[in-house]
């Protein structure tokens, strides 16, 4: 008995698994010897991510029971699931031949991801980002790590929510974390690092209709990069950005570590609290009307270039 097949014997002891009468399973299994002709159970798990998404119920879990790549293109998901790869094991997707990892495009979803890698192929036609969120559906990441990834490590591209927790994006083409029009994110102990947009950016287009998008950023480190947090509204946009950093470092990107553009109408506000904003380029800019960068007290920026526009306190509440 090799040792995947002892931790499914004993996974199997203390885990209810579906019965052979269930059309679906409340937990799908994969597996590097797997085979997607199986039906996925812990005795049989499958091999690939869309065998798994078939066999799971909505609302279910698929379990990767050991170091492996689970995909070979674009995996879309159609339902509520969390995915996640056992302690210890490293679960990789991949995104290639110009598409993301994963993309999520149908509404009211709740999927979980958890201690995934996600990452290009060498030698292989690039991919994207390692999630795409096309539709008004919720996400959370949990332990994972983003790498080189020729865009974002994730974009939320419509009305969307996202929470990062205890995660890496680290070397991706773009920023780290994307937000478009009406998207909303919370992003807490995460490192960004040397992503080429920088670590997270939120804009509505230019000629958006009206639109609000929030993002939060907390016990985070942003180092390298072209921006640390940026927010724009493009020319004839509408509505309103609002970004929050708190105890936070953003450290040594190439232009502004904190960024407020405004070119249409709205209000687009960056707030810093209790951060450290060291060795950039600019510490900050804050551009058009409507715009602002406000500093929340008990920072530390210091060793930057000077900020372009105002830096505006605000006494904490």
């Amino acid at each position: 008995m090799n040792k995947w097949d002892a931790l499914r014997c004993a996974m199997a002891a203390s885990v209810l698994v579906c019965s052979s009468a269930q059309a679906e399973l409340f937990r799908a299994y994969l597996a590097s010897d797997g085979n997607d002709a199986n039906p996925c159970t812990l005795q049989a798990p499958c091999r690939l991510l869309p065998a798994a998404l078939t066999a799971v119920a909505s609302g279910g879990e698929i379990w990767m029971l050991d170091s492996a790549n689970y995909n070979t293109g674009t995996v879309n998901i159609s339902k509520s699931v969390s995915i996640l790869a056992v302690p210890g094991v490293v679960g990789s997707i991949v995104a290639l031949n110009g598409g993301s990892g994963i993309s999520i495009s149908a509404p009211n979803l709740k999927i979980a991801l958890r201690n995934l890698v996600f990452g290009p192929v060498a030698g292989a036609t690039p991919g994207k980002s390692g999630v795409e969120v096309n539709a008004a559906s919720d996400l959370v990441v949990e332990n994972s790590v983003f790498a080189n990834l020729p865009w974002h490590a994730v974009a939320l591209n419509g009305p969307s929510t996202l929470k990062v927790a205890n995660s890496t994006a680290r070397n991706n083409g773009y920023s780290a974390f994307h937000m478009a029009a009406n998207a909303h994110a919370a992003i807490s102990s995460t490192q960004m690092l040397n992503n080429g947009g920088g670590g997270v950016t939120a804009g509505i287009a230019i000629g958006g209709a009206q639109a609000v998008t929030t993002a939060t950023v907390s016990d985070c480190v942003i180092s390298g990069g072209y921006r640390g947090v940026q927010a724009s509204i493009g020319s004839g946009g509408a509505g309103l950005i609002r970004m929050s950093v708190t105890r936070s470092t953003i450290e040594r990107t190439n232009d502004a570590a904190l960024d407020s553009e405004n070119a249409g109408s709205g209000t687009v506000e960056v707030a810093v609290g209790s951060s450290l904003v060291t060795n950039s380029s600019l510490a900050w800019r804050q551009v058009g009307a409507g715009s602002a960068v406000l500093s929340l007290g008990n920072n530390q920026i210091w060793g930057n270039g000077a900020g372009v526009g105002a830096l505006t306190p605000l006494a904490p509440q």
